[in-house]
């Protein structure tokens, strides 16, 4: 397996990429990704992968457009230097809340990253918590989309019991609460919200009832945090005895290290999708979990032919 397999990683989480290859049992691909001087990427792969199966770990997280270059140089780089297959391991996948038309001159800029993708060379595309799930339809190629929810039920488990309900932030988010609470047997409630623009969000009022409970806000990205921090207050407001937050994606730009700090969220549950910022880890509220066990099983079965359906379960 070693010798067929390679995985290569940009410079966006290289540990993950590291803890992947650890636990397949395979050295990290050895290649430098650059900058010159005037800012463009520089891509240099320091062994031969004629012929081999090739995975590239690189989530567009911030910044963004960075990553996402380098990401696509180097699935052109490996094209053309005769690779067998090619696939981009993106555990994030930036671009992915512009996936519709919001105006009437918008672009669908997640469509754009599938062509892109797909244009520069990737044969498959393996990621995890897609936004939009019909993202996948974006595609011409296969594409596996991964959930993190059993890496989180399982310290859900461990550290919450008794009274809890699990919050879905929105009314779209409803399907992922839902499927939280089931296998935890716990209550279910909604955030009714509404968005005046990118960014912000008023919470309107709460449907279901959480006096007394452990509340669980579930999301799959935290971005400014504006939305778990306006539902937490208004959860205590309505009587919660806590609460406690969880996504996959700890985007966590722009205020969203103050915003977590002055509110009433106990504890953030994150996975390692994307590399914490500095200041966040002095917060003391986020615990991170790690997801390149799920990784480095769906990259084995993919790369061995096997089923990859187990793991979305």
């Amino acid at each position: 397996m070693n010798e067929s397999i390679c995985i290569l990683a940009g410079n966006a989480n290289k540990p993950l990429a590291q803890a992947i290859c650890t636990i397949i049992g395979c050295p990290l691909g050895r290649g430098d990704v650059k900058r010159f001087s005037d800012g463009e990427t520089s891509v240099d792969i320091h062994e031969s992968i004629r012929g081999r199966d090739i995975f590239i770990v690189q989530p567009t997280c911030p910044p963004t457009n960075e990553h996402l270059m380098e990401l696509l140089v180097m699935l052109d780089a490996t094209r053309r230097a005769s690779a067998k297959r090619i696939t981009a391991v993106i555990p994030y996948f930036g671009y992915a809340r512009q996936d519709r038309k919001v105006s009437p001159r918008a672009p669908i800029s997640a469509k754009l990253v599938a062509n892109l993708l797909t244009v520069s060379g990737a044969d498959r595309v393996l990621t995890m918590d897609l936004h939009a799930g019909q993202i996948q339809g974006f595609f011409d190629i296969p594409v596996d989309n991964l959930y993190a929810k059993p890496v989180i039920l399982d310290y859900v488990r461990n550290r919450y019991d008794g009274d809890l309900c699990i919050v879905s932030p929105d009314a779209g988010g409803v399907e992922r609460a839902r499927a939280y609470a089931k296998p935890l047997k716990a209550d279910l409630a909604i955030i009714d919200k509404r968005r005046e623009r990118a960014n912000e969000s008023n919470v309107m009022h709460i449907i279901g009832s959480v006096t007394g409970k452990t509340c669980l806000i579930v999301d799959d990205i935290v971005d400014t945090a504006g939305t778990l921090t306006n539902g937490a207050a208004a959860l205590i407001g309505e009587g919660a005895k806590r609460v406690v937050a969880s996504c996959t994606h700890g985007v966590l730009s722009g205020p969203a290290i103050s915003n977590l700090a002055g509110s009433a969220i106990e504890e953030l549950i994150v996975t390692d999708t994307i590399p914490l910022r500095e200041e966040a880890h002095s917060l003391g509220k986020i615990t991170v979990l790690t997801v390149a066990p799920l990784l480095a099983e769906a990259i084995k079965r993919i790369h061995t032919g096997s089923s990859v359906s187990e793991l979305f379960l």
